[in-house]
């Protein structure tokens, strides 16, 4: 008696599998025999993105395997163009391996790349562990000590500013992309298209929208980037905060800290980096220490830089501040409503705060009356 029997899977789940014979080809064609059958491989809990990793061991060296599939585009949202498009997100894993080479080049500590397949999105890249930030200050390190060891990776990429550029070795070419003012607005109107209908419960209605982009207007041409500001010419690598930075006690200088997600990086202004850190969407900083972290840089920006105008990089940090946590309220909102996870809610307090010191400037006194009135931050 014979039986004929049918597996079916889901789309999602056919996806799932197709991705896991992809890795394990990759894996084949990168790998001796010996060295396969000896790996112990675990997936890594992701975040917000939609790449994968596992950690590889058991071999003469830990390595993630990265998994970063071309993305669809999404719908359209403005201009014929998607979201993606607009805000300049990297698609597939080739940005990335570029960009790690120019930043080594620039002399950060970035994971090596041992192995790459394009057609794919699967790279083999340099495991540089789990102390991150937070796991580091978990085990008794100074959070003022992390901190500033990451300003001075910061200060450091001043003197190095990104080429138009950036290539990697098999032929691999990725032309940086600009944070201006197409992107800024794009990110803008996260706030208004998800935190707005998340704190209220219903749309943005046209008035309120235009009122927030007419104020907005000035400060993104402030900061965006310009051919005739070398501020604006910098690296932007847009995540430069607490969970994609790795303490290395053993190592020395820059090198203790490894850098990681930054694939999405683009040419813009110097401080926006600087508010990714000194403002953590996941880890609590205080006031006095980010207050301390804007001083630090800007000493070290003027040893460098003898016309360094602190009070313009002051303000530009203020502006920046306060539109990259508005943008993520609209993210973390977005992540609850379109995606049930709603964990992310729980940040919203303190990305109020900081979007709070920010709009304290005065040169944003406008802006924060729009925020005061039409969303307050004890609106929960």
């Amino acid at each position: 008696v014979a039986r004929a029997i049918t597996v079916a899977a889901t789309p999602d789940a056919a996806w799932r599998l197709a991705r896991l014979r992809a890795a394990y080809d990759f894996l084949c064609a990168t790998l001796d025999v010996r060295a396969l059958a000896a790996l112990r491989i675990a997936h890594l809990q992701g975040d917000a993105s939609s790449r994968s990793y596992a950690r590889l061991r058991g071999g003469a060296r830990a390595h993630l395997l990265m998994d970063m599939p071309k993305q669809p585009d999404g719908p359209v949202i403005r201009d014929g163009k998607t979201y993606s498009e607009i805000a300049h997100l990297a698609e597939d894993a080739g940005p990335f391996v570029a960009i790690a080479s120019a930043l080594r080049t620039a002399g950060l500590a970035v994971p090596s790349i041992d192995a790459f397949d394009a057609a794919r999105g699967l790279a083999l890249i340099e495991d540089f562990g789990d102390l991150t930030f937070a796991a580091a200050m978990a085990g008794g390190v100074a959070q003022a000590d992390l901190w500033h060891a990451a300003v001075d990776v910061l200060v450091h990429l001043r003197g190095h500013p990104p080429p138009a550029i950036v290539t990697a070795a098999g032929g691999i070419s990725h032309t940086m992309p600009l944070y201006d003012a197409d992107v800024m607005h794009a990110e803008m109107a996260l706030l208004g298209d998800w935190y707005w209908p998340h704190v209220t419960g219903q749309p943005i209605g046209d008035a309120a929208r235009s009122e927030l982009a007419s104020l907005w207007a000035p400060l993104v041409d402030a900061v965006a980037t310009a051919p005739d500001n070398p501020a604006t010419r910098a690296w932007v690598l847009r995540d430069f905060h607490s969970p994609n930075l790795l303490w290395r006690p053993e190592r020395d200088g820059l090198d203790r800290i490894g850098v990681i997600d930054f694939q999405d990086a683009q040419v813009g202004h110097a401080a926006y980096d600087l508010m990714s850190l000194a403002l953590d969407a996941r880890l609590d900083v205080p006031r006095a220490l980010h207050d301390a972290l804007l001083d630090a840089y800007c000493t070290g920006a003027a040893a460098q830089e003898p016309n360094f105008d602190a009070t313009a990089f002051r303000r530009a940090a203020a502006i920046l501040g306060a539109q990259r946590n508005s943008k993520i309220l609209g993210i973390f909102a977005r992540l609850s409503m379109r995606d049930g996870k709603h964990e992310y809610l729980r940040h919203i307090p303190r990305i109020r705060r900081y979007l709070a010191w920010c709009l304290a400037h005065p040169d944003l006194a406008e802006l924060k009356a729009w925020y005061d009135t039409n969303l307050p931050s004890d609106e929960r």
